[in-house]
């Protein structure tokens, strides 16, 4: 998240990213891509596939706007939306658990968009299977996985 403030207050990390040439998943939730288009968070969720895109688009990077139908986007390509996923995911933490997702999936050799697709929908998937009653933290997220 601190990465995605600096990158939304930064015009040269901004034109950083652009210029990079490895590949790039951002992954915010609506108020930070708020902050990355310059907008506000009711704009973000009144249209959160344009948004996605847009973010994707400036950035030329696959995007995963958060959020409940998590919207995978990347330039040139329609806009995904996940099937998986609850409230339970609006934990402090399991952001952080699926960029480590899509790391792995990257480390592994899939391509951003792929990653970023196969990471999003394993999140939602487990906390989807999450028992009833048992708190979902991060870490035991993290966990779950392997």
């Amino acid at each position: 998240a601190d990465a995605l403030n600096a990158l939304a207050a930064d015009k040269r990390l901004q034109d950083g990213l652009r210029r990079r040439q490895q590949p790039t998943v951002l992954t915010p939730h609506p108020l930070e891509a708020a902050r990355l288009l310059g907008n506000s968070t009711a704009a973000v969720q009144a249209d959160r596939l344009a948004a996605a895109q847009a973010l994707a688009e400036r950035f030329g990077a696959v995007v995963v706007l958060k959020g409940s139908g998590s919207v995978v986007a990347a330039p040139g390509r329609t806009p995904s939306i996940n099937p998986t996923g609850n409230a339970l995911l609006a934990t402090a933490g399991t952001g952080d658990v699926l960029a480590g997702f899509v790391a792995a999936h990257l480390a592994a050799g899939s391509c951003a968009w792929e990653a970023a697709c196969h990471a999003v929908y394993q999140h939602g998937a487990l906390a989807d299977a999450w028992p009833a009653g048992q708190a979902l933290t991060a870490s035991a997220l993290a966990r779950a996985a392997s």
